[in-house]
């Protein structure tokens, strides 16, 4: 729909020097998002793969499993007063059948582009609603130089940041290194919605065979988005934060926090990582 970037009139400053010139940014807009008619969640995000971002909130939710389950998803129409369609406005039904876990008709939530979804239930929450438990069989090995190659690889990608700087990206790779998707987002969170949301349409879920990469921090929320779509494997160019680990610890997911050149902290799941090989190398 072209609003993924926007231009604005910027006073420029290098070197005492001030000028003007338009500049390149990256648009944000709210987007509601419906379950069967019914208002759920709204988030803050970039327009553009709307309604994969809204299937993958709702994998993260627990609603979703598969893309049976998905019936349609549609722009609503007349959102506004004056009965415009927005595109910001969207609706999700499931397919005939489908039982909503309660916590979806019980409340309505809003996220930001920073903080993702606020007040987010505990561990329990996953533990009970995860529909895919990561598979061991046979494990993901991933060798540490192919980890180390992943972020040069995903900022290469990042075509939307390449023209604004204010972008987080998000990027499925298979255990082979090879770069299966990416999207790009005002928010980190809505970036990986993007990818699993596109992974449950096409009918690739749990993705059992992927590491997924973030631009920025592995937060809890993150961490719980990768256990809810089945990935073994949570790579983060920064830090992550404890209670992220502790879930990683608890479901077995293999996180890795600071990627960055041939650096990196493992604070879970080390047995997919061949640290031996590293350390022979050493």
């Amino acid at each position: 729909m072209g609003r993924v970037t926007e231009r604005r009139k910027v006073i420029r400053i290098r070197d005492g020097r001030v000028s003007q010139r338009p500049d390149t940014l990256v648009a944000e807009e709210p987007l509601e998002i419906r379950l069967n008619g019914k208002a759920l969640a709204i988030t803050m995000r970039t327009p553009g793969d709307d309604f994969a971002l809204a299937a993958g909130f709702l994998v993260s939710e627990g609603v979703l499993g598969s893309a049976a389950e998905l019936q349609s998803i549609v722009y609503c129409a007349g959102a506004t007063e004056d009965g415009s369609n927005t595109y910001n406005v969207v609706d999700v039904r499931t397919a005939p059948g489908v039982v909503l876990p309660d916590i979806t008709l019980e409340r309505n939530v809003y996220t930001t582009s920073s903080c993702g979804l606020c007040g987010k239930a505990s561990l329990d929450a996953v533990r009970t609603t995860a529909r895919f438990p990561i598979s061991d069989a046979p494990p993901v090995r991933l060798d540490v130089e192919l980890l180390a190659s992943l972020p040069d690889r995903l900022r290469a990608s990042q075509r939307v940041f390449d023209r604004t700087g204010g972008l987080h990206a998000a990027a499925l790779f298979s255990e082979e290194g090879e770069l299966l998707d990416i999207r790009e987002d005002v928010g980190r969170h809505n970036a990986v919605d993007k990818l699993v949301g596109r992974a449950l349409q096409d009918g690739r879920l749990p993705l059992s065979r992927a590491v997924l990469l973030v631009s920025g921090r592995a937060s809890f929320e993150l961490a719980q988005k990768a256990v809810m779509a089945g990935i073994p494997v949570l790579a983060a160019v920064s830090a992550p934060s404890s209670l992220a680990v502790d879930l990683a610890v608890e479901t077995g997911l293999t996180l890795v926090g600071f990627l960055r050149g041939s650096s990196m902290n493992v604070y879970a799941g080390e047995h997919r990582v061949a640290l031996r090989a590293a350390a022979s190398q050493g």
